[in-house]
């Protein structure tokens, strides 16, 4: 099931960053050196009936595609009051959560990519759709951002799906499963003219045996993602890069996506995004422990800066700040050093960790087929960032999230989830950085329990389990006597879902009887509090 074959190209690690060992413990009050996370709480954001399968954002406005028929304001239960007719493409602000009036569009099929030009002045939509509005746009449209409105001179002919998108401010390259554009021949990949979407004839890149699911433009490269297996003919499993000029390949030195095996056993990227000189991309394994997690590598040659093995499709990244957000379902993240595997198994459906690589890989089961045998890959550190979304029913896929975008300030997710941290929130959600945020989300009620007190010869000796919080990963534990709100005893101590600490105090109380609570704060000031144990004495 883990048997592994030798990289087709040699790939060094001697130049990848490292931050120095140890655990992260990133989160909105993060220790010196360690990027912040956004907040936990989930902020009131327009909600839609169906699921967002991409998003983009161009200054504070997200927008969104997926498959929906209505959208409607936070707060308001489908079929509410202000809910309206939106036709498998929307956008909100992401500063207030409300939905824009001004973009008010139909596709008559799911959109499946939308993206920005880098001017910000467009956004352009891929799909199943062939009419917008009514109008022939054959699975790829454009929308001018300043006033809302379709674009009618940019109509290419795209005779099948378009899963991928990315775009300069005079071509928009295309990926997905469609073999004409405009009446020409092209497989899978194809560049059009920005200004009237006829073909850019001198750009053929070829993917030659399955779908392209990701592109992302550096210089003078267009990055391919999908679950190809060759590009331009030569072997390219999941990830390669080709010329923004003519479309031949271009040099990419890593080979994070193993080699597929058969239909139930393979991976692919699903996402892929550039910061910084640096390409982040996403991965879905299909297979028992076949890769899925993520990886960052130069986005001018490929070289692979780290491979996070973490277990758990994963459908979009977004890396901004010192963090890199994802959406996925995963399960097991001992590979970062982080939750392992359970029984019963469980999900954590947003994950966000740094963009730098902290140390290796720690898991003892790497992925299936991987071209990696018997490395300890760089790999980065999971922060303290765990909002809760609940599984959707939509598209029967078991899933929450299926994209992710923002800004510096604030973080959007979409898909199908009901609810985001036991609240309904139907498809999409924001999450803001500490200052904009209200910060209330605070230490867990439900894994904090009343201590145990038992006489010694040296006192009361008190224990208990601690607990953890969605966003700050060190806690504040202060020991109560009796009545009294004052402590007795105060601890800081790292606290994550999976590694809860177990901790103790010996009280030299006076002579009686006494009973011991523990209080239990955040950062932030969020507090809980235990929950008294026995009368001991």
């Amino acid at each position: 099931m883990r048997a592994g074959v030798a990289s087709a190209a040699a790939l060094s690690l001697v130049g990848a960053a490292l931050m120095p060992a140890g655990p992260a413990g990133a989160d909105t009050v993060p220790a010196t050196g360690t990027p912040a996370t956004v907040s936990a709480d989930a902020l009131p954001t327009a909600q839609v009936n169906g699921v967002v399968w991409s998003m983009a954002t161009v200054g504070n406005t997200v927008y969104a595609t997926g498959s929906f028929t209505k959208a409607r304001p936070a707060g308001v239960a489908a079929g509410g009051a202000g809910e309206v007719a939106r036709g498998n493409i929307v956008a909100f602000d992401l500063t207030t959560g409300k939905l824009s009036t001004t973009f008010v569009h139909t596709l008559d099929g799911q959109g499946l990519r939308i993206v920005a030009s880098p001017d910000g002045k467009r956004v352009y939509v891929g799909g199943d759709f062939t009419k917008v509005d009514g109008k022939d746009h054959n699975h790829l449209a454009a929308f001018d951002t300043s006033t809302g409105a379709l674009i009618d001179s940019f109509a290419p002919n795209v005779h099948n799906r378009v899963r991928a998108i990315a775009a300069t401010d005079s071509t928009v390259y295309v990926g997905g499963n469609f073999f004409n554009v405009n009446g020409k021949s092209r497989t899978r990949l194809a560049a059009v003219k920005a200004s009237d979407g006829s073909n850019v004839d001198t750009w053929k890149p070829v993917a030659n045996d399955d779908e392209v699911y990701a592109l992302a433009v550096y210089g003078d490269r267009v990055i391919v993602g999908g679950r190809f297996q060759q590009l331009n003919g030569q072997k390219h499993v999941g990830i390669g890069a080709v010329s923004t000029s003519n479309g031949g390949s271009v040099e990419w030195l890593s080979t994070p996506i193993p080699t597929k095996i058969d239909s139930g056993h393979f991976s692919y990227v699903t996402d892929l995004r550039i910061d910084d000189g640096m390409v982040y991309a996403s991965a879905d394994g299909e297979g028992w422990y076949w890769f899925d997690g993520r990886f960052a590598a130069k986005a001018s040659n490929g070289h692979l800066e780290w491979l996070d093995n973490c277990y758990g499709a994963t459908y979009g990244i977004f890396p901004v700040g010192g963090a890199v957000y994802s959406v996925s379902h995963a399960h097991d993240c001992s590979s970062l050093g982080a939750f392992p595997e359970t029984t019963p198994k469980t999900w954590h459906r947003a994950l966000a960790e740094t963009k730098v690589a902290t140390g290796t890989d720690q898991s003892d089961h790497p992925a299936a087929n991987t071209n990696y045998p018997g490395r300890k890959l760089p790999v980065p550190s999971l922060l303290d960032w765990f909002p809760r979304l609940a599984v959707g029913s939509y598209t029967g896929q078991s899933q929450a999230a299926w994209a992710v975008t923002g800004n510096s300030d604030y973080v959007a997710m979409g898909g199908e989830f009901p609810n985001v941290n036991g609240k309904p929130q139907q498809g999409l959600v924001r999450f803001a950085i500490k200052d904009k945020a209200p910060n209330k989300v605070g230490p867990e009620t439900s894994e904090l329990k009343a201590p145990t007190a038992a006489k010694t010869s040296t006192g009361i000796k008190v224990s208990w389990k601690g607990t953890w919080d969605m966003d700050n990963g060190w806690l504040t534990y202060e020991v109560l006597r009796d009545a009294s709100t004052t402590p007795v005893y105060t601890v800081k101590q790292r606290s994550q879902f999976w590694n809860e600490p177990s901790l103790t105090y010996t009280d030299k109380a006076p002579a009686g009887k006494h009973t011991y609570k523990i209080r239990v704060k955040d950062p932030l000031g969020n507090t809980i509090t235990s929950a008294a144990s026995a009368s001991v004495g």
